[in-house]
């Protein structure tokens, strides 16, 4: 803290008392802006028109992470459409009946028995039988073994 006075409260004034009386004093040379009639002429700034600038170089940025969210969110919810199919596959497996050891990584099909009216998993896909696919069998999908136990559906091809 400085103990010369300041009337003008300016960061580069001071008041001399050199004369007896105080004399507010600011120094010319540190200012952008004329401090006397006789000083450089300047322009206002169009405080209107950089508002506009300000505004619109907002809303461009704005509108720029709005779309980047978006293609972030789309993502987001097509990787949960596909968790939600897995764990409907998973379900569907889970009370389908078999009479075999599952192997992870392996494919097995999940089949409609119309006659007996119940889901079954099997080995074999509707091409696979020497003598033709059983014709009660309606094939629901295709499904994988995954190594977290859960199932995931395969697409043909």
């Amino acid at each position: 803290m400085t103990d010369k006075p300041n009337i003008l409260k300016g960061r580069e004034s001071y008041d001399s008392i050199s004369t007896g009386a105080i004399i507010p004093f600011l120094n010319r040379n540190v200012t952008p802006y004329a401090t006397e009639a006789g000083g450089p002429k300047f322009d206002l700034v169009p405080v209107t028109e950089q508002k506009d600038l300000m505004i619109n170089h907002a809303r461009m940025y704005a509108q720029q992470e709005y779309d980047r969210i978006m293609t972030l969110v789309r993502v987001l919810e097509e990787q949960a459409q596909q968790i939600k199919r897995r764990l409907e596959i998973t379900d569907a497996v889970h009370g389908a009946e078999f009479q075999f050891k599952l192997v992870m990584g392996k494919s097995y099909w999940l089949v409609w028995e119309k006659r007996l009216e119940k889901m079954l998993l099997v080995p074999n896909g509707p091409t696979n039988w020497s003598t033709g696919a059983p014709e009660d069998y309606e094939y629901v999908a295709q499904v994988k073994y995954m190594g977290d136990h859960t199932w995931m559906e395969i697409k043909e091809d």
